[in-house]
């Protein structure tokens, strides 16, 4: 079979590699129909995974059928269309127990494309395919379902359930790439009164108009503290969701809030960023962290299905999987493509 293989910081190519088997009773084989990129194997190609072995077949999110199943999987059947998570447990950790595979102590957790072989291929292993593996229902199409192998559940799981967007709420989403818009949506289910994104990007902003957002905010010409605070009663958000990942989009979030308010950071730091306690140690914040778990996927599909969430927007580029490295280039710069995600399928 064909994949895209790792090479070393800035070097990928797409080449003949042996195909994957079952090697334990909890295995599937998937042979996949449409993967996609993120920023996690961006870092990795500069420089950012130092551990990731050369050689390592590269991504994390993908739809296909089922081709071979090891003898303990019970819930799909071979020629099943799934959706292979981005993260799997081995079901019975404590932190599995919990839902939390993310944290799995078992050999479990975000594998795919970094200590076993990834989705971009045509085909890819599943460990623990049990909880790594959901069947799509009719009516989902490959690119809804590839867009909450990672992307959605981050923003339902770790902005909008452990923000705890309730009636009524002023949420404040800081950052509208992918994860960012995908907060926004998930946040619209819970009925609050305004959703307000602040975002650079002019095409990211009107992308968040057309996905509901009630107000968008320049950062770069408005006074942002003042826009919120005027949706907030004067007070500020009662929760703000960090989706950019950077120092200075943590450091508003926490500005933005009312006291007693909450911030949920979604974003993947990778540099230090400053809590001013000096300035809010008497607001009574609540400021919340955490990696995917992907145990919210059955219930996003079913909310796909029943066309009350709709992700169809996030993804902005489409090529076939023979021109993955083109999509590397045009993912690479969003800014000037106007990428979120690309979906890679195979031809024909």
């Amino acid at each position: 079979m064909r994949a895209l293989v790792y090479n070393g910081p800035g070097r990928i190519s797409w080449e003949e590699v042996p195909e994957p088997s079952i090697a334990a009773e909890t295995d599937a084989v998937v042979a996949v129909d449409a993967t996609t990129i993120s920023w996690s194997e961006l870092s990795a190609l500069r420089g950012g995974a130092p551990e990731l072995p050369r050689g390592r077949i590269l991504g994390h999110e993908a739809v296909g059928r089922v081709a071979e199943l090891g003898s303990a999987v019970r819930h799909v059947r071979v020629g099943d269309r799934v959706l292979v998570s981005s993260v799997s447990g081995c079901g019975v950790c404590r932190f599995c127990r919990e839902g939390r595979y993310g944290q799995c102590l078992g050999g479990g957790g975000s594998v795919l494309g970094r200590s076993v072989d990834g989705t971009q291929a045509e085909l890819v292993r599943v460990p623990y395919a049990g909880t790594g593996v959901h069947l799509v229902p009719a009516g989902v199409s490959d690119e809804e379902a590839l867009m909450l192998a990672s992307v959605v559940p981050a923003a339902y799981e770790v902005g909008v359930l452990a923000g705890r967007v309730s009636p009524g709420d002023v949420v404040a989403v800081v950052g509208s790439g992918p994860v960012g818009l995908a907060a926004l949506a998930c946040s619209k289910l819970f009925a609050p009164s305004r959703v307000v994104v602040v975002e650079r990007s002019a095409t990211r902003r009107n992308l968040a108009k057309h996905l509901g957002a009630d107000a968008v905010v320049d950062p770069e010409r408005e006074d942002v503290l003042e826009a919120v605070r005027t949706l907030g009663e004067g007070l500020g958000a009662d929760l703000a969701i960090e989706a950019a990942g950077v120092a200075s989009a943590f450091e508003l979030a926490v500005e933005l809030v009312r006291p007693g308010g909450r911030v949920a950071v979604v974003g993947s730091h990778v540099a230090p960023a400053t809590l001013h306690l000096e300035r809010i140690w008497q607001k009574d914040l609540a400021i919340t962290t955490g990696t995917v778990d992907t145990s919210s996927i059955p219930k996003l599909l079913e909310l796909v299905r029943s066309r009350q969430l709709d992700v169809r927007a996030l993804v902005t580029h489409r090529f076939v999987r023979e021109e993955i490295e083109a999509a590397y280039e045009t993912f690479a710069d969003a800014e000037r493509s106007g990428a979120l995600k690309v979906v890679l399928t195979a031809a024909g």
